[in-house]
């Protein structure tokens, strides 16, 4: 339907160009298919008088002005606001943004590379009596507390020596029996505390090593037995592993 049918017919209805709309601070646009309740001129714009109010069709009724076009919005709510329902002039409620995605969790870090074993000695000496092979107190003290003690932070055991070794009194022969029997006294004894004998090894050197810088003279025999104490003892030798 063209424009000068619509105006043709809004003069034969008769029908009153009042609106009682309030707001028209610009024009109102109409889509111009069908029969618009509304004149609209030939930019698809609402007709309005020289006071502003909408010029209403022959096809004008409160049910057309709700479904008339305008824009986002009905041209009835610019026109006829106080007839058309309210909720068909709000405007429409913004779509709520969808949440933005969490965070990916940070990657664990890398542990730490474990240490490299390193080799470690243990050592612990046990002195003897003169002419004994009978493990006293302090020695099983010594070997407790830098053998024994010490091997529970090892990641490996190797090997575990005991030398024994006598001083310089006395044939040589005698004196080998005597180193081998006190490295076998200690032996026990280190098994007695839970180490592996298959582990153990022992040598008897006699009086071939004495310890440097013990050196005795000529003196009487209660004296030299006295010097030569600390030739008189048995070596435990440990090679491990630690982290």
């Amino acid at each position: 339907m063209n424009l000068k049918r619509l105006a043709v017919l809004a003069a034969v209805a008769g029908i009153s160009v009042l609106s009682v709309t309030t707001a028209q601070a610009a024009d109102v646009m109409v889509d111009g298919k069908g029969e618009v309740p509304y004149v609209i001129d030939g930019s698809k714009v609402v007709a309005r008088s020289g006071s502003g109010l909408c010029w209403r069709t022959g096809y004008w009724s409160p049910a057309a002005a709700s479904t008339a076009m305008a824009g986002e919005f009905p041209a009835g709510c610019a026109c006829d606001g106080d007839i058309v329902p309210k909720d068909k002039c709000e405007a429409p409620k913004p779509v709520a943004a969808a949440p933005a995605p969490a965070p990916m969790p940070a990657p664990a870090p890398a542990p730490a590379p474990m240490p490299a074993p390193k080799p470690v000695s243990l050592g612990a000496t046990a002195q003897f009596d003169f002419d004994k092979s009978v493990l006293k107190p302090e020695g099983k003290a010594a070997i407790d507390r830098d053998v024994i003690n010490r091997m529970g932070g090892l990641s490996s055991i190797k090997s575990v020596t005991v030398s024994g070794h006598s001083d310089r009194i006395g044939n040589a022969q005698y004196n080998q029996k005597l180193s081998e029997k006190r490295a076998e006294v200690v032996k026990s004894y280190l098994i007695g505390q839970g180490v592996d004998a298959s582990l153990i090894e022992t040598f008897g050197y006699g009086k071939t090593q004495p310890v440097p810088g013990v050196t005795c003279g000529k003196m009487s025999r209660k004296k030299l037995i006295e010097c030569l104490g600390p030739n008189r003892r048995a070596v435990v030798d440990v090679k491990g592993m630690s982290n």
